[in-house]
């Protein structure tokens, strides 16, 4: 149940949501009005441009094999299905941190192949927070979480029991989602495509972070 997780996975979980609303908004205001914090927007428009575009076509393909390559370097690196400490999410966080570093120097520079990168690192970041005692967490993209609390919410009318502790994270998340959204379209009016050099940056600092919380906490 989400009461046995501990409370950094709070501040985790939000930070996360934060920097992946930040860098969908750089790539919905960017790259077409492409989201590329998830994929499924990118699937429905590979199919559409797969008759009216093979270039577009091809190059949507690639945003999504990258987003499952990310999500399989995580599952790499990540042993077990559960949250805990010693595991290598400061590493994975490092190189989020530097998919999305390069991901802005090459869209900087007009090589549009570069929107493959943030999006192989948001299929990294997704795949960090996995199932926790049969829950799970996703933090780039908010469709499951709406439903889940559409369950919690229609459960608890008949009588159920109502998760507050998993309901404080899934708002968490959203808020974070949004958060990160206002933000992203401020950073982008002022930076463009380097804008990405800011979640890149709260990726390494998140990475740093967690790196001395988990030295101190052994």
């Amino acid at each position: 149940m989400f009461t046995k997780l501990p409370k950094w996975v709070e501040y985790g979980a939000f930070t996360l949501a934060f920097i992946a609303g930040i860098v969908n908004a750089v790539g919905l205001l960017g790259f077409e009005h492409q989201a590329i914090s998830h994929v499924s927007g990118s699937v429905t428009l590979l199919g559409i441009k797969a008759i009216t575009s093979k270039v577009t076509a091809l190059l949507l393909l690639c945003v999504i094999i990258s987003f499952m390559l990310g999500s399989a370097l995580s599952g790499f690196l990540l042993s077990g299905g559960s949250l805990k400490l010693g595991r290598h999410y400061d590493t994975l966080l490092f190189i989020e941190a530097l998919l999305l570093l390069i991901s802005a120097y090459l869209l900087e520079n007009t090589f549009t192949y570069g929107i493959v990168l943030a999006s192989a690192a948001c299929g990294l970041q997704n795949a960090l927070a996995t199932n926790y005692s049969g829950a799970v967490i996703r933090t780039t993209h908010l469709t499951g979480i709406f439903t889940d609390l559409g369950l919690m919410i229609g459960r608890a009318l008949k009588g159920e029991q109502f998760d507050t502790r998993k309901c404080v994270i899934f708002l968490l998340i959203i808020s974070g989602f949004l958060l990160g959204g206002i933000v992203g379209y401020i950073l982008f009016n002022y930076f463009l495509m380097l804008a990405l050099l800011f979640p890149a940056a709260a990726c390494l600092l998140l990475s740093v972070t967690y790196k001395i919380y988990r030295l101190r906490a052994f």
